[in-house]
């Protein structure tokens, strides 16, 4: 646990760069050790438990999750859609195409730079996350969120 927690926080630090990179982006000779690539990114079947598919995903690190061991992280949102997600619809900065919760995950993933939560930093959440996770694992992600509604596990 604790190694997996130190990639993930590494993987995180690196993100955090200004040149974060793009759903398109492919590894090159130049490519320091330091530097993350959507490649480097293990892809996420869907055919996982719920919980191995955002453990796999890395979404822990950054988000707390409802019912998700350990996913207590504090630079994205709480995932708890049930609740703030017609929320977020509705909130006048909103200029996405989702019309449900279930869709506004989706799109949040797939082009998380349509919404940034106020009072998040901007450019953190990767864009290439919906080009590494199934359509399954993106479906079952939607499913699960848009009815959390508190209850963070620590452990």
């Amino acid at each position: 646990m604790i190694v997996m927690a130190v990639v993930l926080l590494y993987a995180l630090w690196t993100l955090r760069s200004p040149q974060a990179p793009s759903a398109g982006s492919v590894a090159s000779k130049n490519v320091g050790p330091t530097s993350l690539t959507a490649e480097m990114i293990p892809l996420v079947s869907g055919d996982e438990p719920i919980v191995e598919i955002f453990t796999k995903a890395g979404c822990p690190v950054c988000h707390a999750i409802p019912g998700i061991p350990g996913a207590v992280g504090q630079v994205g949102p709480p995932l708890t859609l049930g609740v703030t997600g017609a929320q977020r619809l509705s909130d006048s900065s909103y200029q996405g195409k989702a019309s449900t919760v279930h869709e506004y995950v989706v799109e949040s993933v797939v082009d998380p730079s349509v919404f940034v939560v106020p009072g998040y930093p901007e450019r953190t959440m990767p864009v290439w996350y919906g080009a590494k996770l199934s359509a399954l694992a993106l479906q079952k992600i939607a499913e699960y969120l848009e009815h959390q509604t508190g209850n963070v596990l620590e452990k």
